[in-house]
């Protein structure tokens, strides 16, 4: 549950700053298709991962993960 809830965060902060999947892939070194089950919540992105992404989203890793 925790990781389709955190899947939904990061794919709605991705939208919302205006990123394709592709993109923000690329932006954070994560293949489209990893970031893909991240975001359906079948896959817990790692803790480096987590930092990159709420990096490039300019927010706290805390955002995307509550």
């Amino acid at each position: 549950m925790e990781s389709r809830n955190s899947g939904r965060r990061i794919r709605a902060y991705r939208k919302l700053k205006g990123y394709t999947q592709e993109e923000f892939a690329r932006q954070i070194g994560m293949s489209v298709s990893l970031l893909g089950e991240v975001e359906r919540g079948n896959r817990l992105a790692s803790e480096p991962a987590i930092e990159r992404m709420a990096t490039v989203l300019n927010i706290s890793k805390e955002e995307l993960t509550v």
